[in-house]
């Protein structure tokens, strides 16, 4: 699969200003990818934890250090840490945030690389292992909790098997 724009917010209002971020379907890692969510699938339910800083329920994540540029070995340690196994790990695609200009970001309180910062999305079949978190299964149906998630529309466009079924582009 190459990429495929899923949703594109130009003058994102959680960016600084002139701000986009683009939600992208993918199977190549990008860089730099600064975070990183497992989405464990079973129907039209995703498993959440209780995000930091009391904001709701949100798919585990885990920040990628600067060794790991694609995210790629830090999505794998959190698959083995939920599941217990990283067998059929693959990324559903990411979102990147696009900021402009030579200013420092972290000045207006964003702390991401400029101009790209990325944030992927992995899933692989399999349920929660034995010493996973606590955490709920959570409806990404009509009227979904998680429908504001930039990651969202990702999940939206993927069947219960997790292959494409094409509703993205929706």
């Amino acid at each position: 699969m190459s990429d495929q724009l899923v949703r594109s917010t130009p003058d994102a209002p959680w960016l600084p200003t002139g701000g986009r971020a683009d939600v992208v379907a993918s199977d190549v890692p990008p860089a730099p990818t600064c975070l990183v969510r497992l989405l464990l699938r079973t129907g039209t339910s995703v498993f959440c934890v209780p995000r930091g800083g009391g904001g709701g329920l949100d798919l585990p994540t885990r920040t990628v250090p600067p060794d790991d540029p694609d995210g790629r070995r830090t999505a794998s340690a959190l698959a083995r840490d939920l599941t217990g196994d990283d067998t059929g790990l693959r990324l559903v695609g990411f979102v990147r945030n696009t900021v402009p200009g030579e200013d420092d970001p972290s000045d207006d309180g964003y702390p991401w690389p400029v101009p790209h910062a990325h944030f992927s999305v992995w899933t692989l079949d399999g349920g929660l292992g034995d010493d996973a978190p606590s955490g709920a299964w959570c409806d990404i149906g009509p009227g979904s909790s998680l429908a504001s998630r930039h990651w969202f529309p990702l999940v939206d466009g993927q069947s219960a098997d997790g292959s494409a079924d094409g509703s993205a582009a929706r």
